[in-house]
């Protein structure tokens, strides 16, 4: 490890007369990315972990790239930059990176890594041609177009294939680790999957998503891994990490996942399975016994759901129900292990033994939800209204810090932890920080927060509506759809409006969509029936919308210009605790003696919050206005806490009289 050169001077590198600014016309000076860009080079360096808090237009993805290219040249180990979004991954392998290597005056290598079930095989795809017509129902066809594509693709990855096939489909011809004859594969040298695997060994860059990270973490723990190795770790959109995290090692069984899995072996109703072109009677008989108690089990799991939701929401007790599957699976199990002996056919034996694994994790994840095995998390039944909808046993960690800790920060000797909004208070300093640090059990830690360099007195201005009833007055939707009017109107449409439940939404929308309609505003509506993606995509390309989201509409949306000049909050973002898993969190705090509204609602509340805000103003030629409905921002005492967290507006105060 050569640590005799200096790293090249942040500064020097997003001067106006550096190698970005030269390699880039509209290159603007920003002091936050050079303080920033410093700040990130002294934890490498110093082996510190940092949070930085960066607002909009900083360029903290450049940011952090030039120190991160700068401790690859140096020698200093790998680097992984994790993040939330497929939409940054992008941009930071197709844009941002190689713009860097353009720019700098040595080489690098940067790979994006994606799970392995992304590639595909093409040994099980030949196995799954040889069978499909035991395999699937009407299918072929999907079969024939993967092979046709597989032919001509170089990456050989889902998110290239010009279709989507079916879970089933893609399940039967993917790329598994159990599944897997590695050396021995006849198309090993030419395997999609170890071709990437082998380039993320030789990469001084990897940038995954947040997920894949926290499966590499934990394999790591158990002397496996999905990744390569590498020193230090960057994780962007890290606001997002505690929820990832708590998905990660939590406990998740729906009855689709337990269907997915029997009829992948035998479907009773369309004859078509693994075992569907074999003499495999015995197997199919107790495929068939267990969907029969499969079914039984979840529909009494919903009955208790049913009855008990007005006083438990959800929330379960040690074996509220007896479990009635695992047995079968066991059997199930059995049979397989002895089909794999007997099998003939090496391919048949590796997707037979697949299920097999299979029917031995289920019914172990089932255990340890049914008896409660971690007494540090919450247990919990999700279950939606109609006969054919999903039921879920769930469970995730109160906090999932200590696992953090244990598998990220106590491994690694620098951790760069960034976001537009991880702060809950207005100062500047390490205390900001400590809400989202304690979350994440981070406890050792160097902290900056950055302001946007966008002029926001110039650009936004807001508007508080003061006489409004407060939200859970039953006087309050019809107010505010009166008063929603009046906003929508001042931009004609380009509006986000932003709610915190679905049932608010409905209830708003229902007394104002015929004057929409009247005025020519086109209403979109999340929840009613058209995906996220494709109403952004009709938002931004009309001039007279308005679009009616909830809680993925807070983040992550990015939609500069004219388009989005109207962003309004109904309501502030508290997290009503009738969620099991925040119940059990608010719960822990009040029997540590703590106050659960002040350490957790309020904070989460005002991250929350700054992300919603945070929506208007995307580049500093935006222009628009913030509307809250919410009057407990200048009612209650903790309602100054949620303005001083955002950038410095024009505040306008309105009453009925206005």
């Amino acid at each position: 490890m050569d640590n005799s050169e200096p790293f090249l001077e942040t500064h020097n590198i997003f001067a106006q007369d550096g190698p970005v600014a030269t390699s880039f016309s509209g290159f603007e000076y920003r002091p936050q990315q050079i303080e920033m860009a410093d700040a990130v080079e002294a934890a490498i360096l110093n082996g510190r972990h940092l949070a930085v808090e960066a607002g909009t237009g900083v360029g903290k993805s450049f940011a952090y790239l030039a120190p991160a290219v700068e401790a690859v040249r140096r020698r200093l180990g790998k680097v992984l930059i994790s993040t939330f979004t497929i939409t940054l991954q992008e941009q930071l392998i197709n844009k941002d990176i190689p713009f860097l290597a353009r720019c700098l005056p040595h080489q690098f290598s940067a790979v994006l890594a994606k799970g392995r079930n992304n590639y595909l095989c093409r040994r099980r795809l030949e196995f799954a041609l040889r069978r499909q017509k035991g395999l699937f129902d009407e299918t072929g066809s999907t079969l024939a177009a993967i092979k046709d594509w597989a032919d001509r693709t170089e990456d050989g990855s889902l998110s290239n294939i010009p279709f989507l096939p079916k879970g089933s489909v893609w399940d039967a011809v993917n790329s598994d680790y159990g599944n897997c004859r590695a050396r021995k594969c006849p198309h090993f040298r030419a395997c999609f999957y170890w071709r990437a695997r082998r380039q993320l060994e030789t990469a001084d860059i990897i940038v995954a998503n947040h997920a894949l990270m926290f499966s590499d973490l934990v394999l790591k723990e158990q002397g496996a891994s999905v990744l390569p190795d590498y020193r230090y770790v960057i994780i962007d959109e890290a606001h997002n990490i505690e929820h990832v995290a708590e998905e990660h090692f939590g406990i998740d069984i729906s009855n689709y996942r337990v269907k997915f899995l029997l009829d992948g072996l035998y479907n009773p109703r369309t004859h078509k399975g693994l075992l569907a072109y074999t003499n495999a009677h015995k197997a199919i008989d107790i495929v068939i016994q267990t969907a029969k108690e499969a079914k039984t089990f979840f529909s009494k799991v919903k009955d208790w759901y049913e009855e008990t939701k007005g006083r438990t929401g959800g929330r379960c007790e040690k074996g509220f129900v007896d479990d009635t599957i695992s047995g079968h699976l066991k059997n199930l199990r059995l049979e397989l292990n002895r089909m794999v002996k007997e099998a003939r056919d090496d391919d048949e034996k590796l997707e037979v033994a697949r299920f097999a694994d299979r029917c031995e994790v289920l019914p172990q994840d089932l255990n340890n939800f049914l008896t409660h095995s971690k007494g540090d998390c919450v247990y919990w039944v999700e279950a939606d209204g109609d006969e054919r909808a999903g039921v879920r046993l769930k469970s995730a960690p109160i906090n999932v810090g200590p696992d953090v800790k244990r598998c990220l920060f106590d491994k690694y000797k620098s951790v760069i932890l960034t976001s537009a909004t991880l702060s809950s208070g207005s100062k500047a300093d390490k205390s900001g920080f400590s809400f989202f640090a304690g979350r994440i059990g981070l406890d050792d830690f160097d902290a900056i927060k950055l302001g946007s360099p966008f002029d926001y007195e110039r650009q936004a201005r807001i508007y508080i509506e003061k006489d409004l009833p407060e939200p859970n007055n039953d006087k309050f939707a019809g107010a505010a759809a009166e008063v929603l009017k009046k906003y929508i109107l001042q931009t004609q449409g380009r509006a986000f409006v932003l709610f915190t439940s679905y049932t608010m939404l409905e209830e708003i929308a229902d007394k104002i969509a015929r004057w929409l309609d009247e005025n020519d505003i086109k209403l979109l509506q999340q929840g009613a029936g058209i995906d996220r993606t494709t109403l952004l995509k009709h938002f931004r390309s009309g001039d007279r919308n308005v679009l009616f989201g909830t809680d993925s509409f807070w983040q992550g949306v990015d939609v500069p210009g004219e388009a989005l000049s109207n962003v309004i909050i109904v309501r502030l973002p508290f997290a009503v605790p009738d969620k099991p898993l925040l119940a059990g969190r608010l719960q822990q705090i009040k029997e540590n003696g703590g106050n659960p509204f002040y350490e957790y609602q309020l904070p989460s509340a005002i991250i929350k919050f700054k992300q919603g805000f945070g929506r208007l103003i995307r580049s500093k030629t935006d222009t628009g206005i913030v509307v809250i409905l919410d009057s407990r921002i200048i009612t209650k005492p903790y309602g100054a806490e949620f303005l001083s967290a955002i950038p410095k507006c024009r505040v306008e105060i309105v009453s009925a009289e206005d």
